[in-house]
């Protein structure tokens, strides 16, 4: 047989070392999943400790354990096995934050019985359990119950529960990196999340706030062209269906839920309008509304839309507060600014569409309103009655 020539053995070497850098790999992503860290430590516990089959029970609550990992079983009357605190050798070990072992499981007096029917169905007699404490911490925790059991008359001696000790304390240290893997995923899981939804408020928000507004400028130049006022009506029904989309996409990134929906989207007008004038623009929830059927969610939307616009096309204002509120008598709106117009300043457009506004209010009971404030500016108010 010809020796393998330089270019066949460097091939060969580098294979090896391919080989193990893969072995690496797999033991490292093993490390970072946590199912695969107790999984593999029901696993090494038959090992380590000369036993017959072995248990991880994963910590659901502070008191209660959950058989989830076995090795070696004779039967699945033990998987899923919920274990309370202090019941059995597991909670018992659960709640003393110790070892602890019996020669026979069923005849033991140090234990409860809550669970000798599973035991005696497995057919185990000697067993060891042992609390997995991850110390890594600022406290001390609890993260699953690890147990041996042994099916013939072998008992487990020190050694074994030296042995059971330092495969615990691997476990914990094994459990403390995947929970920190997993949750540094989250968090650039939730950065990336929020990157994306501020691009997309910061671009097609604002984007879609310009197109409107110029629309609205639009229909007030052409207010005497009903044709191309009525084109215009469609575009705004565009930008505001765009607007939904947009608004459910943000929703969706932020996680939020459907009840929180419409607050959110009142601030990002603010946000947009705040970004597109210089002006200051602040939402304030004077308390949560419940949520609302589509009529009245788009009525308050296109009046808060409404009343940015006029207040960026004719109050020369300085800041401006939204704020939204419930009541027993129903939805409170308002559109504060400081500017120095007065509702007999505005234009017929402006006009125009808060009649329409307050038209569509009335549909639904309620009505909207602009107002001049005592100390300087306006407020358009607006009253929705809830869904009966």
């Amino acid at each position: 047989m010809r020796p393998p020539q330089p270019g066949h053995q460097r091939a060969l070497e580098h294979v090896n070392v391919l080989d193990e850098l893969l072995r690496e790999r797999d033991g490292l992503l093993a490390v970072l999943d946590r199912i695969a860290v107790l999984h593999g430590t029901a696993q090494l516990i038959r090992t380590a400790v000369g036993a017959s089959s072995a248990f991880v029970a994963d910590l659901e609550t502070s008191d209660r354990a959950v058989v989830r990992w076995m090795s070696g079983a004779r039967t699945e009357r033990i998987r899923d096995l919920v274990v309370p605190l202090g019941q059995g050798i597991g909670g018992k070990a659960m709640a003393l934050g110790a070892a602890v072992r019996v020669n026979d499981y069923i005849a033991s007096s140090s234990i409860t019985h809550h669970f000798d029917i599973q035991v005696r169905d497995e057919g185990l007699g000697a067993m060891l359990a042992i609390p997995i404490v991850d110390r890594h911490g600022p406290q001390p925790r609890t993260v699953a119950i690890a147990y041996a059991g042994r099916y013939d008359s072998a008992t487990f001696g020190d050694v074994a529960v030296g042995n059971m000790r330092a495969v615990a304390e691997q476990a914990a240290t094994a459990v403390h990196i995947a929970e920190a893997s997993e949750l540094a995923k989250k968090d650039a899981v939730c950065a990336e999340r929020k990157r994306i939804q501020d691009a997309l408020h910061d671009s097609v928000g604002a984007m879609l706030f310009s197109i409107g507004a110029q629309v609205q400028a639009l229909r007030d130049v052409l207010a005497d062209q009903p044709a191309v006022l009525n084109q215009l009506h469609r575009l705004e029904s565009d930008i505001s269906a765009a607007s939904c989309t947009l608004r459910d996409s943000i929703l969706a990134l932020a996680e939020t839920t459907p009840e929180r929906a419409l607050p959110i989207e009142i601030m990002e007008h603010a946000r947009s309008f705040e970004r597109r004038t210089g002006v200051s623009a602040r939402f304030i929830e004077l308390s949560q509304v419940p949520p609302l059927d589509i009529e009245r969610t788009e009525l308050v939307i296109a009046i808060v839309r409404e009343g940015l616009v006029n207040v960026e096309k004719h109050a020369r204002a300085h800041s401006v507060i939204v704020s939204l509120g419930c009541l027993a008598d129903g939805v409170h709106l308002a559109i504060a600014d400081d500017g120095t117009s007065t509702p007999s300043d505005d234009r017929p457009g402006t006009r125009l569409g808060l009649r329409s506004l307050a038209r569509r209010a009335a549909r639904v009971g309620g009505t909207v309103a602009l107002v001049r404030n005592e100390d300087g500016g306006n407020t358009l108010r607006a009253l929705l009655p809830l869904c009966r």
